[in-house]
């Protein structure tokens, strides 16, 4: 028996563009209770990332795939495939990278190899909607002598900052920062500085404030007026705007705010013409507001959500939705008195006559440095498989 260990050192999230560096642990334990003990010996092992695409056969209409691409592997076979099983297209894979060959671990023994690649720019980021997945995995695989092949599966999540393809690094190292007090490896030191631009772009984009100011109305007057002070954030971050109804003429009992994401199918793909688009709510603010002046609200956008991006199958955006509930009436008729003694009661009306309406606002929401969004991730950096 072999226990393999598969960590990811700094967390289960990337950019794209970094380098992902997983060490790979083979164990021959040695138990207590066992009576004999005896050298292990493995023929192989072999790693590769790729990205699993699945589509929802009911909402996505895509291009027959290719025949040749499909699973050869069977169970007694040497051929190294990562998505043996998966459901699925693989629309996206590294290099495989051979591990090691004949490897002998006797009893107690373990050794380690690291694993490094740089992950596609290009590619789509980590994504579970309604109607497509886009899943990033590390598959490691290693085999017996005349056993069938074992694959550990490590997922993570990839998170797309558009820029940074475009981006080119200094050739001088000397004017590059650094830190004096460490011995990095040229490729750890250009991962470092791909992080470290990335932080700086998204904190120059989401900085920038200006009032944006709109007037609330509907066909029979202003309600309100809204404002926020930008359009662009971070995954993370607080989306904060503020409410004015002492200006206008119609008064607003209730109003509802929810951040929520547009996921679209891209014409050409669309199973039917014309079908509607699908939203998900992740934050919403609701609250009565009859004689109120003044109110706001604060909804997060989760760390585990994804970004607005956009492929040639399917594009996410982001939005503010609003519903608002209007009184027919004047606002003095919303109250009546309850008693002709001298303590007065004021109530409020058992009937009234109330207009709706709604208004998105589309704002822009962008990924965040990859190790805050680690620490809610839902994987785990450390996966673990006997053999």
């Amino acid at each position: 028996m072999i226990e393999v260990l598969a960590k990811l050192g700094r967390g289960p999230v990337f950019l794209a563009g970094e380098v992902l560096e997983c060490v790979i642990t083979f164990t021959n334990p040695l138990s207590a209770s066992s009576t004999s003990a005896s050298s292990e010996m493995l023929a192989w092992a072999s790693a590769q990332i790729h990205c699993q695409f699945h589509a929802s056969e009911n909402r996505v209409a895509l291009p027959p795939s290719d025949g040749s691409k499909h699973d050869v592997q069977a169970e007694n076979e040497t051929v190294f495939v990562p998505n043996r099983g998966e459901r699925g297209q693989c629309i996206l894979s590294t290099p495989p990278k051979i591990l090691f060959c004949d490897l002998r671990l006797d009893p107690g023994e373990s050794k380690s190899y690291s694993y490094c690649e740089t992950l596609p720019i290009d590619g789509p980021p980590s994504f579970r909607g309604q109607s497509v997945k886009y899943v990033y995995k590390l598959t490691i695989g290693c085999q017996r002598v005349n056993s069938p092949i074992k694959l550990l599966r490590v997922p993570f999540r990839v998170l797309v900052l558009h820029g940074l393809k475009d981006y080119q690094f200094p050739q001088d190292e000397a004017v590059a920062p650094s830190n004096p007090f460490l011995e990095e490896e040229e490729g750890l030191k250009k991962d470092s500085r791909l992080a470290d631009l990335a932080t700086e772009l998204l904190m120059v984009a989401t900085s920038r404030r200006s009032l944006h100011l709109y007037n609330i109305s509907n066909t029979r007057g202003k309600v309100g007026t809204f404002c926020i002070f930008k359009t662009m954030y971070k995954i993370g971050e607080d989306v904060i705007g503020t409410f004015n109804f002492s200006e206008g003429d119609i008064p607003c009992l209730q109003f509802s705010v929810s951040l929520q994401t547009e996921e679209s199918i891209q014409e050409e793909f669309q199973r039917r013409r014309g079908q509607p688009v699908s939203f998900s709510t992740h934050a919403r603010h609701q609250e009565a507001c009859l004689h109120t002046a003044q109110s706001s609200f604060s909804l997060p956008i989760p760390l585990s959500s994804t970004p607005g991006f956009t492929t040639n199958i399917v594009s996410l955006k982001w939005r503010l939705h609003f519903e608002f509930v209007t009184s027919g009436e004047s606002s003095g008729t919303c109250m009546v008195r309850g008693s002709q003694s001298e303590a007065v009661t004021w109530t409020g009306v058992e009937q009234m006559e109330v207009d709706t309406f709604s208004w998105d606002l589309p704002i822009k929401v962008l990924p965040t440095n990859p190790i805050l969004a680690s620490y809610v991730s839902q994987f785990s950096s450390t996966n673990s498989i006997t053999i």
